[in-house]
């Protein structure tokens, strides 16, 4: 019944956006209001597809996810989209499925993605989101994904540097791992201008250059910019 939704909601989208474009200017208040309407039904689609137990529909949403988030102008409205994409983000996290006592909806790769669109969306909720997934989640590929997008948006760079720091603290434990410690350093490039307390920064970036569980070319990354900030 789910599935019968979504292709309904597909073809009448479909059909919205082939209708002729009207050859008499419109007013303001009209494109707005059509652009609007089309918005709705983007919004609907999206949580739809967002909501489905299906993976193909959960990329998919992210796929729609994405085009909003290139093509829309700066008046829509992202409720929706930031909605979506927090659910998104923990799925197999926060949101679990299970069959017979098995996890079913744990899928790495549609975190990822969304935490990569978070950062797209760049609001203070997104950054909430993200800070909940670099805590949480226990797959690299998923927590370099919200580190890289934290120090995209560049909210709160206090905060943000403090959370990266706990999180590669963890890691160099448990799991050293090079593509994570390169996102960290990338993170801490882009937020270091704007942070007051540069020592637990420092501190990480000093503990990525000496170990040698990370990759060369890591390791030289870290003592630059550990030059850079000392």
């Amino acid at each position: 019944m789910k599935f019968n939704k979504i292709v309904a909601f597909l073809i009448f989208a479909a059909l919205v956006f082939a209708l002729p474009a009207q050859t008499q200017t419109v007013t303001r208040a009209e494109t707005t209001a059509e652009e609007d309407y089309l918005s709705t039904f983007e919004d609907i689609i999206i949580a739809e597809l967002s909501a489905s137990d299906e993976y193909d529909n959960k990329f998919l949403a992210l796929q729609y996810i994405e085009d909003a988030l290139a093509n829309s102008s700066s008046s829509r409205d992202m409720t929706q989209i930031w909605a979506s994409l927090d659910a998104l983000a923990g799925e197999g996290i926060f949101n679990q499925s299970r069959t017979e006592g098995r996890l079913v909806n744990n899928f790495p790769d549609v975190r990822a993605k969304a935490c990569d669109l978070l950062g797209q969306l760049a609001t203070p909720e997104a950054k909430v989101t993200l800070t909940k997934i670099v805590l949480a989640d226990n797959e690299p590929m998923v927590v370099s994904a919200a580190v890289r997008s934290l120090g995209n948006i560049g909210i709160d760079p206090d905060d943000a540097v403090a959370t990266i720091a706990f999180v590669q603290k963890k890691y160099a434990v448990l799991n050293p791992t090079s593509s994570l410690a390169f996102e960290i350093l990338d993170a801490f490039e882009k937020l270091g201008p704007q942070v007051q307390d540069k020592a637990a920064m420092i501190q990480c970036i000093s503990s990525i250059a000496t170990n040698y569980n990370y990759v060369t070319p890591v390791r030289d990354k870290a003592k630059a910019l550990l030059k850079q900030y000392t």
